[in-house]
């Protein structure tokens, strides 16, 4: 399985960090793009350098480059996602803009058929975010917000982060262990 993953410059840079943590133990090949905003989220909410987030993907590409594999149909992926995805990158994504490789890569999904997952990390929305994730949905886009569940009893914020990226490895029907599953009552 050949995934690509996205950073954008929502806060929450953290799910994309633990997301090709998860994927690299589970020997999944990983292709990955951050933006320049993502980039500054790295260096403000975690203890991790840019270069060490890099270093966790089989292989990189700069957000600006727009001739790179992800841009092209013929570059085949399993599937992308954008974790976490900020507003711009959504609306960007929504409009058809493809102005950053990430956009782009997205477009690519979306006309290839293939799997796109956006993790959306903003609060409160307003009715334009809203409507940009409903045109998105209505296409086949996974809109998969950073809500984490409770009801398997999180004892710490890894555990929270941890539920999100099962519930996006569960979109490429990747086993894992990272949260409990409901068994009902």
């Amino acid at each position: 399985m050949r995934i690509l993953i996205c950073m954008s410059g929502g806060s929450g840079v953290i799910y994309g960090i633990r997301l090709l943590e998860a994927l690299k133990a589970l020997n999944v090949e990983t292709h990955l793009i951050i933006s320049r905003w993502a980039e500054e989220c790295i260096r403000l909410e975690t203890d991790l350098s840019v270069e060490k987030v890099k270093a966790l993907a089989d292989h990189t590409y700069s957000n600006e480059d727009l001739a790179a594999k992800p841009s092209s149909g013929s570059f085949k992926l399993d599937g992308t996602v954008i974790i976490p995805c900020s507003m711009k990158t959504l609306a960007s994504i929504a409009l058809g803009l493809d102005d950053t490789l990430i956009a782009r890569a997205a477009m690519v999904a979306m006309k290839e058929s293939r799997r796109l997952v956006l993790v959306p990390r903003e609060t409160p929305l307003t009715a334009v975010h809203i409507e940009h994730m409903l045109k998105l949905a209505r296409i086949g886009v996974i809109i998969l917000p950073a809500m984490p569940g409770f009801y398997h009893r999180p004892k710490s914020i890894d555990d929270l982060i941890n539920h999100i990226v099962g519930k996006v490895l569960d979109q490429f029907g990747i086993e894992h262990n990272l949260f409990k599953r409901w068994e009902g009552r």
